[in-house]
């Protein structure tokens, strides 16, 4: 599913320097609005449609919680909240070989690989090089 050009997120170009050796993004995962989600959600897709042309499997993680609470009525109330989405590589048997989530501050690609540099920060509007990061991550290329 194409999204035309590169969906843009908050215009800054000023995503703060790469992190190398460090293994976990500085952001921690935040809870999100419906429509920052769904923006979040478009960036990520453009960068999985350039991976799937050049066959690389990957898939958008959506996390929801759900909050029931009553007060002893028949329908129970309840709270939906989300996390900010994010793509993950895969490699061919299903591993995860990379983590590309969206910086809640910078609004920059947060591209995490394991192997190599744990950290490297993508400006928005940039999927071409998260795909190129990621590709270039892998032994021979494709994951």
């Amino acid at each position: 599913m194409s999204h035309g050009n590169a969906t843009h997120l908050p215009e800054s170009m000023d995503c703060p320097p790469s992190h190398a050796g460090q293994t976990k993004h500085n952001e921690p995962k935040e809870w999100v609005s419906d429509k920052t989600a769904e923006k979040y959600d478009r960036a990520l897709a453009d960068v999985q449609q350039l991976l799937k042309v050049r066959g690389v499997r990957s898939s958008i993680v959506h996390t929801h919680h759900l909050k029931l609470f009553g007060d002893g009525r028949p329908f129970p109330q309840g709270k939906l909240t989300r996390q900010a989405p994010e793509l993950v590589v895969h490699n061919s048997a299903g591993r995860a070989v990379a983590t590309v989530d969206i910086g809640q501050r910078s609004g920059c690609y947060l591209v995490s690989i394991p192997q190599g540099r744990d950290l490297e920060t993508v400006p928005s509007g940039r999927p071409e090089m998260v795909a190129n990061l990621v590709l270039a991550a892998q032994p021979s290329g494709t994951a």
